[in-house]
């Protein structure tokens, strides 16, 4: 048994407690457009500190902003993950986890990973169904429920372009025929393409949006790693955000080296596509930062050979010089370790005017870093289609005195009259932030 695969093993004996190396730097040191970045700190054991799921006590909810107050939307959810809200205000929340992975889970560090996971309130089987929720008198608070697409396998990402609805399954980018108004959803799916799967799936969330003109598709799809440990070869066509033609479901890698992309979407005031992007592990609690950035059309942001530019990560053998050489720094840091999923623009709420110009984040929380980082969510101020300022915290207090997870928020939205909506995967719940009456 090699030293680190021990390693793993007696960190799990020891109940998975807080082990490995410590934080030197704060989280605010990781964030912004320039980053602090400190030498790599690659230890024996890897610093596992995990926040285990507990979730909300009776009438517990998270700590809203000053101006601002949280409800819950619709309670007793199955996993609710991601959100999107239809034309008519129906909101679609995908209940959904990881689909079976046993190449994923083999050895010893795929068994601590499972353990890890489990114990972070990621191990429950997948309900595989998105459901509709409907709120039809806008009182902030969903009345109507209903399953309205099941049988799906780890849905994720949804979006509508006319009436074709599409849905990104952990393996398959499928279409729906949708009636405006419809409760629920029969009819078999069209498959528009294959994403990468299978029993090796590291990273399995698929998310997706459309072109504003409706003509292309944006797809997500995470590395079957940390840093390339499995091969290069299990890599192909992730790491990137797909371009997938709607009429023909053909492909093309639009962007690629961004190691785990979920959030995306267009920033209102130049057009540009932004992720929200999730960075490596194990080699720190203070790296890597995980980013929301601008996307450009053909370019390489760095994984698995490269953070923030052309900062090498010397883990990754062979490297690929010429490739680091080419890597784009990201716009701004949100922080190591935070697992930054969530990403919405500002654009259409009634939040107060320190809301107006910017980008909510969904921040799952980290289980690589001592202390823990995220477990929140935050707003990125914007001017002129940038990045401008230090966040703001909107949601707060998922974690109690202990430490222990009382919610993990995940996918962000804007409702049609103005609240932020926040997908609470570990409360079970869609919490609603609405401005203070």
């Amino acid at each position: 048994m090699r030293k680190t695969q021990l390693a793993l093993v007696i960190a799990l004996a020891g109940g998975l407690a807080a082990c490995g190396e410590s934080s030197s730097l704060q989280v605010s040191d990781g964030t912004g457009p320039s980053p602090k970045l400190p030498e790599p700190n690659k230890t024996l054991i890897p610093t596992v500190n995990i926040a285990p799921a507990v979730g909300w006590p009776a009438g517990g909810k998270p700590t809203a902003a000053a101006g601002t107050q949280v409800a819950a939307f619709a309670e007793g959810l199955d996993h609710p993950r991601w959100l999107y809200v239809l034309p008519n205000g129906d909101v679609l929340v995908a209940e959904t986890n990881a689909p079976p992975k046993p190449d994923d889970s083999s050895g010893i560090r795929g068994w601590v990973m499972k353990k890890v996971m489990g114990k972070a309130g990621a191990g429950v089987p997948s309900p595989n169904r998105i459901t509709l929720l409907r709120d039809a008198d806008h009182d902030g608070v969903a009345e109507t429920r209903t399953v309205f697409l099941q049988n799906l396998n780890s849905p994720f990402g949804m979006t509508l372009v006319g009436n074709d609805l599409y849905v990104a399954d952990t393996d398959r980018l499928l279409r729906f025929h949708y009636e405006p108004g419809a409760t629920e959803i029969k009819s078999q799916p069209i498959k528009v393409t294959d994403l990468p799967g299978g029993t090796l799936n590291h990273h399995w969330t698929k998310n997706v949006i459309a072109s504003k003109d409706g003509s292309k598709l944006y797809v997500t799809v995470g590395s079957n790693s940390n840093v390339g440990e499995n091969g290069l070869d299990k890599e192909e066509g992730r790491a990137a955000i797909w371009e997938v033609d709607r009429a023909t479901g053909n492909h093309r890698i639009f962007a690629s080296g961004i190691r785990n992309p979920n959030g995306l979407a267009w920033e209102p005031t130049t057009g540009a596509l932004w992720t929200a992007v999730n960075e490596r592990d194990e080699i720190g609690s203070d790296l890597v930062p995980d980013y929301i950035t601008s996307v450009k059309d053909g370019g390489f942001y760095g994984w698995p050979f490269s953070y923030y530019g052309q900062h090498v990560d010397v883990r990754v053998k062979p490297q690929n010089l010429d490739l680091v050489a080419k890597a784009i720094a990201p716009d701004y840091a949100v922080g190591p370790h935070t697992a930054s999923l969530g990403l919405t623009f500002a654009e259409g709420n009634s939040l107060p005017a320190q809301f107006k110009e910017g980008a909510f984040i969904g921040q799952h929380g980290s289980w690589n870093r001592k202390p823990h980082s995220g477990y929140k969510v935050i707003f990125v101020p914007f001017a002129a289609g940038k990045p401008n300022g230090a966040p703001v915290d909107v949601l707060t207090g998922f974690l109690d005195k202990d430490e222990n997870a009382l919610g993990r928020p995940v996918g962000v939205v804007i409702d049609q009259q103005g609240g932020l909506l926040v997908a609470d995967d570990v409360g079970n719940k869609v919490w609603r932030v609405s401005a203070t009456k």
